[in-house]
């Protein structure tokens, strides 16, 4: 892997990062206001981080090799997702969430990456 999909790949699970939190805050204030059930509320907060990382690939991803970037990509923004909102939620402990999440990071990436760099050309 090339330096410069190594810098793709930490932009693109930053830029994701910062797009979860944002859609994590939207959705909190839209549960704050309205009944929503937990389960539909966990539904909903996991289909927006990988929106956001798709969009944290689109934005940031050119060239080829999109499923390597993507796959990088999908692994720090499961870690950064996992830290921040662990951050925010004060509990820094070990769950399987950990696992839930990296496998969620890893597979939406993959697929990101890979239509990012397909996408793209057309």
């Amino acid at each position: 892997m090339r330096t410069d999909d190594f810098i793709q790949s930490i932009k693109a699970a930053l830029t994701g990062t910062v797009i979860s939190v944002v859609f994590a805050l939207l959705l909190a204030l839209i549960a704050h206001f309205s009944p929503i059930g937990e389960t539909a509320l966990m539904i909903t907060a996991q289909s927006l981080k990988a929106v956001s990382l798709l969009l944290g690939c689109f934005l940031c991803f050119f060239g080829e090799g999109g499923w390597k970037k993507g796959l990088l990509a999908g692994a720090l923004f499961a870690m950064l997702t996992y830290l921040s909102f662990s951050a925010i939620a004060g509990n820094f402990g070990w769950s399987w969430k950990w696992i839930i999440d990296l496998a969620l990071g890893l597979g939406v990436g993959f697929l990101s990456g890979i239509a990012a760099a397909n996408l793209k050309k057309v």
